[in-house]
């Protein structure tokens, strides 16, 4: 049987989205307590692929996934899945707002309802914890360190627990980015509508540094849609740049990029090309499509070429 892991427990928006994977419903899912636990289950060869989130549309990208894939053993991007996010506060019992003291939650939800809390539970104070889920199956454990949790639609109806209010995102709108990992094998076929993942180290920092990567997407038409720094860990200043954009490594322009990225960071590491979850096309400017790199290779090839002899050259 086919096994996937997901960012545990269950209940949690990155199962929602391990669902909407063809099979996934009927296959084995195994939930991780965290994104390193997850994406260890597939390097190990424990199970075949791990969904975990990577971007949130109001609190950006997240990091813990974003370090985990950009080191150690490689791992591979073949699709990517957006869930809306919905929240709701929770707990073990009916209770008025102003009985709540400590609020569980994962750091990117309580950033998603701030505003909403600041105004509706001022007193309270907020108790991270790994996921979403994770914070409202503790308020069936004694114990728990928080009485009242935020969590999505689907774990409060699943563990019975108490609705205290609903819809309590500050934005209604919100999207999760998730995206299912594993180990490197045969690039997704291109659809037209592809995203192409990768990590950048920032080889030598000198004036410029930036520009000559992002020179390399922009001089050969590739437009980028997300761009983030994040630090090594090694020592203070020392960057890399998670990058997603628009193509596929098996378009000519993408290849190019690629090939120049890989002049100026030899240490840049290839997260996947997979089709975008929108199915959304983008225009491909006359000069970069495929057709234009073909034609610019043969005219250089043919200046190589030896001229064939003048049938008047007698030598």
């Amino acid at each position: 049987m086919t096994s996937y892991a997901y960012l545990g427990p269950e209940g949690t928006f990155t199962e929602a989205a391990l669902l909407q994977v063809p099979g996934a419903e009927h296959a084995e899912r195994v939930p991780a307590a965290t994104v390193n636990a997850a994406l260890d289950l597939v390097r190990t060869g424990r199970v075949k692929a791990a969904m975990v989130p990577i971007e949130n549309s109001v609190e950006g990208g997240v990091s813990a996934t974003l370090d985990a894939i950009a080191g150690g053993e490689p791992l591979r991007i073949i699709r990517e899945v957006l869930v809306p996010v919905s929240f709701v506060l929770v707990a073990g019992r009916a209770m008025e707002l102003g009985e709540i003291r400590f609020v569980g939650t994962h750091g990117h939800a309580w950033a998603q309802c701030r505003g909403w809390t600041e105004k509706n539970i001022p007193n309270a104070e907020y108790v991270p914890t790994s996921s979403t889920a994770a914070a409202a199956h503790a308020l069936l454990e004694d114990g728990v360190g928080h009485d009242a949790a935020i969590c999505s639609p689907l774990v409060a109806g699943r563990l019975g627990l108490q609705v205290l209010a609903e819809h309590i995102g500050d934005v209604a709108d919100a999207v999760t980015r998730f995206i299912l990992v594993s180990k490197p094998d045969v690039l997704p076929e291109r659809t037209g509508a592809d995203k192409t993942t990768l990590v950048v180290p920032l080889p030598e920092d000198h004036p410029g540094a930036l520009m000559e990567i992002l020179d390399q997407f922009a001089s050969r038409g590739v437009n980028l849609s997300r761009i983030e720094s994040r630090p090594t860990g090694l020592f203070l200043g020392d960057y890399f740049f998670s990058i997603d954009a628009d193509g596929h490594a098996a378009d000519a322009r993408v290849a190019d990029a690629l090939q120049g990225l890989h002049r100026i960071s030899p240490g840049l590491r290839f997260l996947g090309s997979y089709p975008r979850a929108d199915r959304r096309e983008y225009e491909v400017a006359r000069h970069t499509s495929d057709e234009a790199f073909q034609a610019a290779q043969e005219w250089v090839d043919s200046l190589l070429r030896s001229p064939a002899a003048d049938p008047g050259d007698v030598g």
